[in-house]
């Protein structure tokens, strides 16, 4: 490395490494002086736990804490929102004004915000920060972004708790009035199947089994009356009268038989329920007899009452007749009146297990109904309690720990990074551009380049002489480089200034070009 060689040829680039430092230096020192400053706030919030241990009162609201706050965060971040706070807070004034709504919305989403990191287990911060140019309207804007932020947090906890208990009421009204309905159809259905229900479907067997003997033992008592009756006319034809006895006879068995009855009746209800099947059926042959026996009275006091006067008084005969002809009449309609009523138990006992499935059914949609009733009173309860944690904000809850102030300063550009970016930047180019010309010239300028590309040894080497003419010439292009590096330094200077001024903001035009390249190459914007 003939390092020598390299350090002439480097000092005699020396102009393009300073044409560069210049122009560098020139771009940092403005973009430095003219752009406007930067300054950011920032609050500090915290997310506190429920101050209600959950065993004694929970909230109904169970948003974690990073859900609760990306949901407030999109909420605030919408068009609407931003639209409002950019006008009530002054943010764009002058030209800024003129810009449309979606560059607005835009430009406020990249400058808010709004980060959560842990602070433990029962809490974590929330800052809040927001960039401007202007130091005290950035902190009322910051501060009202918290505002936002705590109002909206307790509208949303409210809201949903609010919500649930609203929901739990509508199902327990609605599930009130499907119980009403449906008792209402029970009832109904009781009333007009009363007969037929399986709760006295026992009861009625029981009476059923009840009219099957008294039916029977009306069947013997007919038997008898008929055996007696063909007695007493085959006993009349042969004789052609009847003995007196065979009246007071009869009737003495009645009465007898009765007598016995109401002995064995008195007996039974000593061991036997009132209730008792069988107490029942003696009850109701007491009362045939007691019946007939007073039939037998009145027909035998009819009989004699009805004889017309002058005429002979029944025979015995005609009395008896008369009296059997009675009773197998009073056997008749009580048989008729029993079968009707073993009909009748024998329907209610059929339609029993078809009215029993359905009165079952309603039954168990009767207990499903009111086992959901029960758990929506008692969910109607819960979202109460709920509902009053979050109104008394007992609840999750955002609240200020550090608010914003106006900064002192700014928080960018860093003028003296700009300045000395602008200086490195400009050598960094200046030594590329001297590197590349040195890269590129192909002459030989050197013995040892001679011997490489000829391959022959060099006994001497006589370096090149300038004239007094050429020495003059090169000073004068020197000075005229210098000048034209400085004119040029100057009007890159003035024509940025201008731009600045006149036309638009160096900022907007950069973002502008960088857009617009984008584009061209085919980039998504961020």
């Amino acid at each position: 490395m003939d390092l020598s060689f390299y350090l002439r040829r480097f000092v005699r680039r020396l102009h393009w490494l300073v044409l560069f430092v210049l122009l560098g230096a020139s771009l940092g020192l403005y973009f430095a002086i003219t752009l406007p400053p930067v300054y950011g706030s920032s609050a500090r919030l915290i997310v506190e736990a429920e101050q209600i241990p959950d065993d004694l009162a929970a909230s109904t609201v169970r948003t974690s804490a990073g859900e609760q706050i990306s949901i407030i965060e999109q909420r605030i971040l919408t068009r609407e929102v931003l639209l409002e706070l950019a006008n009530r807070m002054a943010i764009y004034t002058g030209e800024d004004a003129q810009l449309p709504a979606s560059a607005k919305v835009a430009d406020l989403r990249d400058r808010i915000s709004i980060g959560l990191t842990g602070g433990g287990r029962n809490a974590m911060l929330v800052n809040v920060s927001f960039r401007d140019s202007d130091a005290q309207r950035v902190a009322r804007v910051t501060n009202e972004i918290v505002t936002l932020i705590l109002s909206e947090n307790v509208r949303m906890r409210t809201t949903v708790s609010g919500q649930t208990l609203e929901f739990f009421t509508q199902e327990v009204d609605r599930l009130e009035q499907e119980i009403s309905s449906l008792s209402a159809r029970m009832l109904s259905f009781q009333e007009q199947n009363l007969d037929a229900l399986p709760d006295s479907l026992d009861f009625r067997r029981s009476q059923q089994a009840g009219l099957q003997e008294r039916l029977i033992q009306l069947g013997r008592d007919e038997q008898n009356l008929e055996d007696r009756r063909a007695r007493l006319v085959e006993l009349f034809e042969n004789t052609g009268s009847v003995p007196v006895a065979e009246i007071g006879g009869a009737a003495s068995a009645e009465m007898q038989q009765l007598a016995q009855l109401r002995r064995d009746y008195a007996s039974a209800r000593v061991v036997l329920a009132e209730t008792n099947p069988r107490l029942e059926l003696m009850q109701a042959r007491i009362a045939a007899l007691e019946k007939t026996v007073a039939e037998q009275q009145a027909a035998a006091d009819r009989v004699g009452e009805n004889a017309p006067e002058g005429a002979a008084p029944p025979s015995p005969f005609e009395i008896q007749l008369a009296d059997i002809e009675s009773q197998l009449a009073d056997i008749q309609s009580r048989r008729q009146e029993l079968e009707a009523r073993m009909d009748d138990l024998a329907d209610t006992i059929g339609r029993t297990p078809g009215n029993s499935i359905t009165f079952d059914a309603m039954q168990r949609d009767y207990d499903n109904l009111q086992a959901q009733y029960n758990r929506a009173v008692s969910n109607q309860s819960r979202a109460e309690t709920g509902d009053m944690i979050e109104a008394l904000s007992k609840g999750q809850r955002i609240s200020l720990v550090e608010p914003a102030i106006a900064p002192r300063n700014p928080m960018s550009p860093n003028r003296k990074v700009l300045a000395a970016g602008g200086v490195a930047g400009g050598l960094l180019l200046g030594m590329g551009l001297i590197a590349v010309i040195e890269l590129l010239n192909s002459t030989v300028r050197r013995p040892s380049e001679i011997t490489a590309k000829l391959g022959i040894e060099a006994l001497a080497t006589v370096p090149y002489i300038h004239t007094a003419d050429q020495l003059r010439n090169h000073r004068k292009r020197r000075k005229l480089l210098v000048g034209a590096v400085m004119a040029g330094v100057l009007l890159l200077g003035g024509g940025l200034w201008l731009v600045d001024s006149q036309i638009m903001p160096l900022g907007e035009a950069v973002e502008m070009a960088i857009a617009r390249a984008r584009n061209a190459l085919g980039a998504p914007q961020s």
